[in-house]
């Protein structure tokens, strides 16, 4: 082979260029054939083969044009003054035809390589594995609340980036500052909420979900359940108006009357979390425009400071895809109503929200000590369901464990109620920071608090 090389090809520099883009090369297409097949489910598996080999790939190739072009400019140096000469091809010498068709064929070969190792680089970067695993630690809390939630089956990137190009460019150059926060620990914990930046939901949630689509009444089931012997349930089933709808329907109502495309409600918070909310404009479908203002506010100076946003899915259903559990209490109530919980065995509602409430060093030790706590309380109490080997207690265990799992990260200091979600009104202020009975209009109309606009309790 080396007798095709021209002469300024023979150097230290092009042969590590050609070394490392050849191995490079070959170790790429092996890990293209691994992913291709499903012989791996390591999620760093794709940093080395998409994103770190193409690099080693790309640098190679550099190097082979500055390796040769030093060795022409020593060789001249040798010959008489330094210059520059082209090379002279002659297609009739056969030896220069192979050189030449090695080189097409090479070259055809590295941009089939790149364009792939680019294509596979990006494939990788958006999807759920790199997103929820590859940052682990920092990740791991909204990774886990993503499996449980009813988005589990769509990638991240389709409501965190969405369709176009701004925007994933824009996803991008933003992943470098938190790769930087990532490498040198200087992430926030818990990581802040709502995200300021995120893109309006219009471009992202309505790609699949419709809020002008009439859904009429949805009825639901709050599960309650007592601390007494037999977990008495004590739940709440609501009607909720969910309305939706436009014109077709005599105009929007119920609760998606917020987000209808026939008028536009936007609003002006105090805080970061969006929680104080003390101006909302309303400009209806005739272009009419009414401000509510809550007392002893300075409207003037909150709109020169304040950020005036228009009102969107997400400003309700903002824990759409990544919820928790607002308290032990909530969590343990949902585990018995689904069954994870056996809501036949005694006390355990009480018991185990008394182990889920204590503060725990990581999630290994919680395990132990929720079994622990729960085991004791049975042996003590109970003992004749231990002796039998009662099925319950360890369904028990198991069920009280999984709730501290899916809900508390001591290492990013999440737990119950860390982020609340704006969904009705019991686990944050939510509908009520506007639907308060304080925001004033004009001649003394307020944004109402009536019960029956949203919901019926039965």
């Amino acid at each position: 082979m080396r007798h095709l090389l021209p002469k300024t090809a023979q150097n230290p520099i092009t042969s590590v260029g050609m070394f490392l883009t050849t191995v490079s090369a070959l170790l790429f297409v092996l890990g293209f054939l691994v992913d291709f097949y499903g012989f791996h489910t390591n999620p760093y598996f794709g940093i080395v083969a998409f994103l770190t080999l193409p690099v080693f790939f790309v640098v190679g190739l550099l190097l082979i044009p500055v390796g040769m072009a030093r060795e022409r400019q020593r060789l001249a140096r040798g010959q008489g003054p330094s210059r520059w000469v082209w090379s002279a091809w002659d297609l009739n010498d056969e030896r220069q035809r192979r050189i030449a068709g090695i080189v097409m064929t090479l070259t055809i070969i590295n941009l089939a390589i790149v364009g792939l190792a680019a294509y596979k680089g990006v494939e990788y970067m958006d999807s759920v594995g790199f997103c929820g695993t590859v940052c682990h630690s920092v990740m791991e809390p909204e990774h886990t609340a993503y499996l449980d939630g009813p988005h589990a089956r769509v990638h991240c990137v389709q409501c965190h980036i969405g369709p176009g190009a701004s925007w994933f460019v824009k996803a991008k150059v933003d992943g470098i500052r938190q790769v930087w926060a990532v490498t040198f620990n200087t992430y926030d914990t818990p990581i802040p909420t709502p995200v300021h930046d995120l893109r309006p939901a219009r471009e992202t949630c309505e790609q699949c979900h419709w809020p002008d689509k009439f859904t009429g009444d949805v009825v639901r089931t709050f599960p309650t359940y007592a601390d007494d012997e037999t977990n008495t349930n004590e739940s709440t089933t609501l009607q909720l108006r969910v309305g939706g709808g436009g014109w077709r329907f005599g105009g929007p109502h119920g609760i998606h009357w917020h987000t209808s495309q026939n008028q536009k409600v936007e609003y002006i918070a105090t805080d970061a979390e969006r929680q104080v909310i003390p101006y909302v404009r309303l400009t209806d479908a005739n272009g009419k425009v009414t401000e509510f203002v809550a007392e002893g506010t300075d409207v003037e100076a909150l709109k020169r400071t304040g950020e005036l946003r228009t009102m969107d899915c997400v400003d309700c259903h903002n824990r759409p895809s990544h919820r928790f559990a607002s308290s032990a209490e909530r969590a343990v109530d949902q585990a018995l109503q689904h069954g994870a919980l056996p809501a036949n065995l005694p006390f355990v509602r009480r018991e185990a929200i008394a182990a889920l409430k204590q503060e725990y060093a990581d999630v290994e030790a919680a395990k132990l000590a929720i079994k622990a706590h729960l085991e004791n309380f049975y042996r003590a109490s109970y003992a004749d369901l231990v002796n039998a080997n009662d099925g319950r207690i360890a369904q028990a265990v198991a069920g009280a464990q999984r709730i501290y799992s899916h809900n508390v990260f001591p290492k990013m200091k999440v737990t119950f109620g860390t982020h609340p979600s704006q969904l009705g009104h019991t686990e944050s202020p939510g509908c009520f920071r506007c639907h308060d009975e304080a925001h004033l209009g004009p001649e003394g109309k307020t944004i109402s608090q009536d019960c029956e606009t949203c919901h019926k309790m039965s």
